[in-house]
């Protein structure tokens, strides 16, 4: 057998390609940022031929960095950026319209008025496990039939193909238009608004209520199972494809969060909490998504409550590329050091409104508390700090929805590399943050379905077996201050509300 496994990590900003060996160590890397497009404030876009593009530089690029070819994989696994929709014609294998990233907004009329049929935003919730929003695939694919010429119509002919980015990777990389897979997992197929939680199927009525025909759907397979095969004369010729898990999923997997009760954190673009519920989904009161956790093969699904927020690393970016207060994202923990605290400062990104645990999608963005004496230093911190307060709202909401106080999190994803935000989301947490040796656990978590598929690894043991602490920060403020300061965040969030009328889109 080959000695390692590919990971594609489609992410928001970016996609990667990560070689893991049977430890679950890195071998090598290869990354790729793709363009952020936005057409109209509120809007957000990529280009899907670009994504597919970059996967096979990437991949390229991690098996010449390592010294490899696909002789050595033994299987590739998939994870990707959720919620982000992408049509296509499956003749010509071309997207009708620009993927909808998860963070677009354009929707939210098509949301109120499936809402105002009955139900409001909990009109699908006790089937789907999530409210009406624009962050779901569904109606960002609805927008694409009722806005792109001649896209419906298509549609309806079966021309046309959906897919979360994973469904758009593995179609291409197993052969396209020329017998390409049209495959998703449970993971991407719970986001998307349009899969029934018990049964794991498409829900018909609810398709049809946002008019998209069934043949559009890819088939739900689960996360770790071989799809199908590297296509002739790709990246990886005959090389199972046997992984797909939703990228927030990958990462609770590849964080061994196998015990009800578990939890983990992502810090990417966004933050994404996960806490594994067992093999029975609970739907939350707290403003939080039941989703499914994973379904390994022929085993009994495991589902997980999720805390999203939209903003967190995309606004260390927004530091970087709007304002130019940085010139790269590493620099904001050196600027945030060169003050004590935030100066009074509070930064609430709700730039695509609110997610977890409001879902107000007529929030926008405030940065409050301004004086004479806030400099760029405080704001880098308040920056910082956003991220944790908002994982702290989310921490809080779980807690209250499973009546079980977590004593650690484990976290993960690229933000995890900033001690001084580590520290910090200790202290307004209460409780030790751990960051795992493998921080790329997102990908890791793919890599594991894969390989776990194909025999490579054994199952669930051997991935608690190679899950390794690296660093431990516990909480230093005191319960005083600690409730100050979340007080004021709380505060500063109620300045958000309301601010998307008529007039102010």
């Amino acid at each position: 057998m080959a000695d390692y496994v590919l990971a594609i990590d489609q992410g928001t900003t970016s996609t990667r390609a990560i070689v893991f060996d049977h430890s679950g160590l890195i071998v090598e890397t290869g990354q790729i940022e793709h363009e952020q497009i936005f057409p109209k404030a509120g809007w957000v876009e990529h280009d899907a031929n670009e994504i597919w593009r970059n996967t096979r530089e990437v991949v390229g690029l991690a098996l010449t960095r390592a010294n490899l070819t696909f002789r050595d994989i033994v299987a590739v696994g998939i994870t990707n950026q959720r919620e982000t929709a992408v049509v296509w014609d499956r003749t010509t294998g071309q997207p009708v319209y620009n993927a909808i990233v998860w963070q677009d907004t354009r929707t939210q009329k098509i949301a109120d008025d499936l809402g105002a049929l009955g139900g409001g935003a909990d009109r699908y919730k006790d089937k789907v496990g999530l409210p009406l929003a624009t962050y779901f695939s569904g109606p960002k694919v609805k927008w694409i039939l009722d806005n792109v010429d001649g896209a419906r119509e298509k549609a309806e002919r079966g021309d046309l193909l959906f897919g979360n980015t994973d469904a758009w990777v593995v179609w291409n990389m197993t052969g396209g238009a020329d017998g390409g897979i049209h495959v998703t997992d449970p993971t991407n197929a719970s986001r998307t608004m349009l899969m029934n939680l018990d049964t794991l199927s498409w829900n018909e009525e609810i398709a049809a209520d946002m008019g998209i025909p069934m043949s559009m759907l890819p088939e739900i397979r689960s996360s770790s199972e071989v799809y199908g095969h590297g296509r002739e004369g790709g990246m990886v010729p005959g090389v199972p494809i046997a992984g797909i898990l939703g990228d927030q999923q990958a990462a609770t997997f590849g964080q061994a969060c196998f015990e009800v009760g578990n939890a983990k954190n992502t810090y990417g673009t966004g933050n994404f909490m996960l806490l594994n519920t067992g093999t029975e989904p609970i739907l939350s009161k707290n403003g939080l998504l039941t989703t499914v956790g994973y379904k390994i093969g022929d085993q009994p699904t495991v589902y997980a409550l999720e805390g999203s927020i939209a903003v967190s690393g995309s606004l260390v970016q927004w530091l970087r590329d709007n304002l130019g207060l940085i010139s790269s994202a590493p620099e904001i923990e050196k600027l945030a050091a060169t003050v004590e605290d935030n100066g009074g400062a509070y930064f609430v990104p709700a730039f695509s409104g609110l997610f977890a645990p409001y879902w107000r999608s007529d929030a926008r963005g405030a940065l409050v508390g301004l004086t004479r004496y806030v400099n760029k230093g405080h704001i880098a911190r308040a920056v910082l700090e956003a991220t944790a307060f908002q994982t702290r709202e989310v921490l809080d909401a779980m807690n209250a929805d499973s009546g079980v106080d977590l004593t650690e999190l484990k976290v993960d994803g690229g933000m995890v590399a900033n001690e001084t935000l580590m520290q910090f989301q200790a202290d307004i947490l209460g409780v030790p943050v751990i960051r795992p040796k493998v921080a790329e656990t997102t990908a890791l978590g793919a890599a594991y379905a894969a390989g776990i598929a194909v025999g490579f690894w054994n199952g669930e043991q051997d991935v608690i077996d190679n899950w390794a602490e690296d660093k431990r920060w516990t909480p230093s403020m005191d319960d005083a201050e600690r409730d100050r300061q979340y007080r004021l965040w709380k505060k500063a969030v109620t300045k958000t509300l309301d601010w998307v009328d008529e007039d102010v889109k």
